[in-house]
């Protein structure tokens, strides 16, 4: 059984590589490229959508897993129905833009759909609430995030090392099923983008990255403010550079470049050096997850607030170191 276990998984990497060739090949027959320009951070005109692959990838694994566990089918389907209409949304908008409210609307439609089902499976009403809110933030949080090579696929792995551990058996499949689906893809999108996630991607990884943490929050005893941490690198970029660009009355769903991590290739770094220290940053973060995982609640969210604390101040001093040097260059 391990060893079938074990050769599926490898099967889905596969899969899901085998399905972003082929969705690198479409996007060049239909001329769905990424051009560069000046709120990019890419400098040639790159294929987008590749992220398709993923989500066909997982769809495979919650049907496999419906086979190997039917009484999980019922949870399994509404998941995946939220997964789709994530991704059938952000693929209508890689072929033709769509207004901002109209894919909010579709991202919290599926953000109520996991929200029921953590209601459903002995979660409170609290844990519902905070499921809808933090599942149509990660989908986005995760578009916003996908501006450079392998950044978004590699902070997904991240959030998979860190919660496959705590996750009891066969839960922990989910996060290692989603950790190399995005493996799969990543060869392609890192160091050199050979195809770019697209939105169809981007948001369906945000929302694959709220099951799983969904599950944790059912499944574990473990502190929702610490099952975070491992997504903490996107959560404190994304929300401080948006409530920046809000309380400047800027538009806050039009593309720009002012999160750190463009600002730090801005300044000079390259792509594959950022994604390495926000991969770095990740890796830190899922220590400090098992390391604190087995204390007390209340303990668990003491330490958890105070690593996003000191996450915000690291965020604050390289915004404005960065933003400095571009100044002086």
């Amino acid at each position: 059984m391990p060893w079938l276990v074990m050769g599926a998984l490898l099967g889905l990497a596969l899969l899901s590589a085998g399905l972003t060739w082929a969705a690198r090949g479409y996007a060049l027959r239909q001329q769905l490229l990424d051009q560069p320009g000046e709120r990019r951070s890419h400098s040639v005109a790159t294929p987008r959508g590749g992220g398709i692959a993923i989500v066909i990838s997982l769809l495979v694994t919650a049907g496999a897993a419906m086979w190997v566990w039917p009484e999980s089918t019922p949870s399994l389907l509404v998941a995946s129905v939220g997964l789709v209409l994530v991704a059938g949304i952000g693929w209508w908008d890689d072929h033709r833009p769509l207004p901002a409210m109209r894919r909010l609307l579709v991202h919290f439609i599926a953000a109520a759909l996991l929200a029921a089902l953590v209601k459903v499976h002995g979660g409170s009403w609290l844990l519902a609430g905070l499921v809808l809110v933090f599942t149509a933030s990660l989908i986005n949080i995760w578009n916003f995030m996908d501006g450079i090579n392998g950044i978004a696929a590699s902070q997904a792995i991240v959030v998979a090392l860190g919660l496959a551990p705590v996750l009891p058996w066969p839960y922990s499949l989910a996060a290692v099923a989603l950790g190399l689906a995005c493996l799969g893809f990543l060869p392609f999108n890192f160091p050199r983008a050979r195809i770019f996630m697209g939105d169809v991607g981007s948001g369906a990884l945000g929302y694959a990255v709220a099951v799983v943490l969904a599950i944790a929050a059912v499944r574990t005893d473990i502190n929702w403010i610490l099952l975070l941490v491992p997504a903490s690198a996107f959560l404190v970029d994304a929300g401080f550079t948006l409530a920046a660009r809000i309380i400047s009355g800027q538009r806050w769903m039009e593309p720009h470049t002012q999160h750190v991590y463009q600002r730090a290739v801005q300044a000079g770094a390259s792509h594959a050096q950022v994604t390495g220290m926000y991969f770095a940053l990740g890796l830190f973060s899922i220590t400090v997850l098992n390391v604190c995982s087995n204390l007390q609640p209340r303990w668990e969210a003491v330490l958890a607030v105070a690593w996003f604390l000191a996450l915000s101040v690291l965020w604050i001093l390289l915004r404005n170191g960065l933003r400095h040097r571009q100044g002086n260059t």
